[in-house]
């Protein structure tokens, strides 16, 4: 299967196509520390076959933290922790990349007390919370803090290192015209709402060198009529940051007005016939055509058939999974073994709890 073919990816070697797109896990410590339960299960993975893992998202300042369990980057005290972290995976197989994120408004996990940046202060549709929009000093700071970041993770080994500009994280609200109401050069066109973005990538580069994988994760589309980022707008994006020497892009979409838009949510259920997985690969597709470097789509795969096709078909060179993941981390290598079974995960997104995230098939039962 070409899906298990080895690839190269800069100075990364991929033994497959297969990737483990950031997931959050919800099983750091309170300070963004590695944990025991959090180890283990970024091990089942490395053993389970897939070739590329990124980490679920790192926050980059101290002082904001989207959500309970997250993995921390800002300060250098992580790098030795981490070290010993990504050595244990390498050992098993696995490239291993970490994302790195800012969040913004993008949450409700103790919003009181802290000062939560954004574009512009308009509330978060599903979550309400509204942000406080951001001066140009704020700007250059976030910047200046994810290019540190960035360097912190290419000391502690990691094969490459990916922004969070997706599912309406700060760099995926810059991008948004619901979000983004700015009258400055990082709002109104596509290439001021995307400033933000060239500019963090620039700073990176300073940091980590020409050669050092450079990711991103961004939508295909916001599926958000008015609201969102078009196919064609991302598709500019994109080629930007291609110019820049972004080494690959992960396309994902979405959005989460759930209100008003319940059916183009970034996790799907309800997608077990083939026709509705891989739910953002034609946008992604669309365009992959106009790019030289290598496209991840992320999205409601579970098919190696369907893989197969998108391989033969499309521009897309790789494909990531969460879900899926979670729930049977050695499904590659039952792929590769030749069995091309369902997965055991069906996609009802019961796998995000409080105690940690896994899948409910796992969850300790009350007695």
């Amino acid at each position: 299967m070409k899906l298990f073919e080895t690839t190269q990816l800069g100075p990364m070697t991929l033994k497959n196509r297969l990737w483990r797109s950031a997931t959050w896990l919800n099983m750091a410590d309170d300070k963004g520390h590695i944990t025991e339960q959090l180890e283990k299960t970024y091990i089942a993975l490395a053993k389970g076959g897939v070739g590329t893992i990124i980490t679920g998202y790192a926050f980059v300042r101290e002082d904001e933290q989207p959500n309970p369990g997250m993995l921390g980057i800002y300060d250098d005290a992580f790098i030795p922790e981490y070290k010993e972290f990504v050595q244990k995976l390498k050992a098993e197989g696995a490239n291993v990349v970490m994302q790195i994120v800012y969040g913004g408004s993008a949450t409700d996990f103790q919003p009181e007390g802290r000062t939560i940046w954004g574009p512009s202060a308009v509330p978060h549709p599903m979550f309400g919370t509204i942000p406080t929009e951001m001066s140009q000093a704020d700007i250059r700071t976030l910047v200046a803090d994810f290019a540190r970041a960035a360097r912190r993770v290419k000391e502690a080994g990691f094969d490459g290192v990916q922004l969070h500009g997706a599912h309406t994280y700060l760099f995926s609200q810059f991008l948004s015209p619901y979000y983004n109401r700015r009258q400055d050069e990082y709002g109104g066109s596509i290439e001021n709402r995307g400033r933000i973005i060239f500019e963090t990538v620039r700073a990176i580069r300073e940091e980590v060198g020409e050669e050092y994988p450079v990711l991103i994760k961004m939508h295909c589309s916001d599926d958000w009529d008015e609201h969102g980022l078009s196919v064609e707008e991302s598709m500019v994006v994109a080629k930007g940051l291609e110019r820049l020497g972004v080494s690959a892009i992960e396309f994902s979409g979405g959005n989460l007005d759930t209100t008003n838009y319940p059916e183009a949510s970034p996790i799907r259920s309800g997608i077990i016939k083939q026709e509705k997985q891989s739910y953002f690969a034609k946008k992604t597709a669309e365009i992959a055509k106009h790019l030289t470097i290598p496209v991840i789509s992320v999205g409601g795969h579970r098919t190696p058939e369907v893989l197969e096709t998108l391989l033969e078909e499309t521009p897309i060179q790789y494909f990531s999974f969460s879900r899926t993941l979670l729930s049977e981390p050695d499904l590659p290598n039952r792929w590769q073994s030749g069995d091309y079974g369902k997965p055991r995960c069906i996609s009802c997104s019961k796998c995000w709890h409080p105690d940690g995230n896994i899948c409910i098939l796992d969850r300790p039962k009350k007695s």
